[in-house]
């Protein structure tokens, strides 16, 4: 194929209050800011739980992003300055929260520590659910939009899989029960409930940041915060070898980013994507609670115009095949996903969409495709798009700087390759440090327009509400597949209506 094939789509425009457009939601907001704009006088509605020190540098830094921060790098195009909270968003940043609520830090340090990990997890996670649940259902007149959960270094450190504190520093609790004797329990349960309640921590996965959001998930959004964060993003040097953060005004940006997306809705949405259109991130994770090892959770994430998501969690069962290496659902369960998806798209609009577009990794089966047609309305045009990394194709400029991102090479009428990641002429620079590869994009099932599928691609790339980044390498509806299936498989008990998708980010 010669060089003449290979075309670039301009860079997606964002729209912002008073209908202006820029590409960068730093300027959008810097200069407009945010799409739906609020009342006058409106403050933020959010609640804190932390410990003493971590409510301490919790309101420092509101303090600090009240007003202006400067750029990390004077006149360098990928450093922002950030004008203030109350400048970029329009909401002005409250002198005190809805509530805030102390936990003990000594108890923090003695759960985490516990032997049986699922326990240690299991009870520092039940430390911050616990205030949040029993303000929510007793103490609380002004119900917050969103919590801020400010965790302590040892939390990060030893909340996580494989990661445990030295065998002299464990505390002995209650649960001595080993994983293989637990998930006996699970299938075949004892006759003595001591030993039940303890099977019942293998259900719980060892993620405290996936554990805390599946506790919470019908009930608050929230927003995890390290202390090291925060004092970083104060200004102050965190304590030597412990981590390296982002400068102040990065940090600002996209905490506030986040804060306003969880409290008021979408900051910026695209400005050219199709009205009647809506985007469908399929998710798969092998269900490591469930004691019947091989079964997996399926779900689906629905993104529509302004950029707004909504979770879709769907049935656990045998999904995954060992021989390909592959998840796929059966046609009457890929229908009833299909399903949910359309009614929850008629409950927001009022009627079916007119085009679903379905994202995946990996080819959809002819059995899936056909349970997501028979799931459909008859208005509906549906399209099975296949999106991957890739590093068969390099492409090389004749410059000093890689290809520029939108760049893309149709290699016949249902394929091409994409390169989100390049150049980018807002900062005379390529953010990055390897030469990038591509996305290898298919369209597998179903018809449309291979430029209009790489076009939607890029423009997907840029509504990530969780920061305040000019791009993503990858679309929404993959970016953030693996999180949420994360979360959807973290605690047991979690089937119910769809969540918006910021209870997950």
């Amino acid at each position: 194929m010669s060089a003449s094939t290979i075309k670039i789509l301009p860079e997606p425009l964002l729209e912002f209050a008073h209908n202006q457009c820029e590409e960068h939601p730093k300027d959008g907001l810097f200069l407009y800011g945010p799409t739906e704009s609020q009342a006058a006088g409106t403050a933020l509605k959010f609640g804190v739980v932390g410990t003493a020190e971590g409510l301490k540098h919790f309101s420092d830094w509101g303090k600090v992003i009240s007003g202006y921060i400067p750029p990390y790098k004077e006149n360098v195009a990928h450093h922002s300055a950030f004008p203030g909270f109350e400048s970029a968003f329009g909401l002005k940043w409250p002198e005190k929260p809805v509530t805030e609520i102390a936990v003990p830090a000594k108890v923090i340090s003695k759960s985490i520590r516990l032997t049986n990990r699922h326990e240690a997890i299991k009870k520092t996670v039940d430390v911050f659910a616990d205030a949040i649940e029993s303000y929510l259902l007793n103490e609380g007149e002004v119900t917050p939009d969103f919590w801020y959960v400010i965790i302590p270094e040892e939390i990060f450190q030893w909340g996580r899989p494989q990661k445990a504190p030295p065998a002299q520093d464990r505390i002995k609790g209650k649960a001595h029960m080993s994983s293989k004797a637990a998930k006996g329990f699970l299938r075949a349960p004892s006759l003595f409930d001591e030993d039940n309640v303890q099977a019942d921590l293998q259900r719980y996965d060892l993620n405290f940041h996936n554990q805390l959001k599946a506790r919470l998930l019908s009930k608050a959004a929230i927003q995890i915060v390290r202390e090291t964060t925060l004092i970083g993003g104060i200004g102050k040097e965190v304590e030597q070898g412990r981590r390296t953060v982002q400068d102040p005004a990065t940090i600002a940006w996209n905490l506030c980013s986040t804060s306003y997306y969880k409290s008021a809705g979408p900051p910026w949405r695209l400005k050219d994507i199709r009205p009647g259109v809506c985007y469908v991130g399929i998710v798969f994770k092998k269900d490591t609670t469930d004691p019947n090892s091989g079964n997996a959770c399926c779900g689906a994430q629905l993104f529509l115009r302004s950029g707004e998501g909504l979770v879709f969690r769907g049935a656990v069962g045998p999904w995954y095949s060992k021989k390909l290496k592959q998840f796929h659902l059966p046609k009457a369960k890929a229908q009833e996903l299909m399903e949910m998806v359309i009614t929850g798209y008629e409950k927001i609009h009022g009627q079916p969409p007119d085009e679903v577009f379905i994202h995946g990794r990996t080819r959809f089966d002819k059995h899936e495709w056909e349970g997501f047609l028979a799931g459909k309305s008859k208005a509906t045009n549906v399209v099975g798009i296949r999106i991957r990394s890739t590093d068969q194709l390099k492409l090389y400029r004749l410059a000093n700087q890689p290809p520029i991102r939108g760049t893309y090479l149709p290699v016949h009428e249902r394929m091409a390759y994409l390169w989100t990641k390049g150049y980018v002429a807002r900062f005379n620079t390529y953010p990055g440090f390897e030469t990038p590869n591509p996305l290898a994009v298919n369209i597998d099932w179903g018809d449309a327009e291979i430029d209009q599928v790489v076009a939607d691609v890029l423009a997907l790339t840029k509504v990530n509400f969780n920061g305040c980044n000019f791009a993503d390498g990858l679309p929404v509806t993959l970016k953030f597949a693996d999180a949420i299936g994360e979360i959807l498989t973290a605690a047991p008990n979690l089937d119910g209506a769809p969540q918006p998708f910021k209870y997950y980010i």
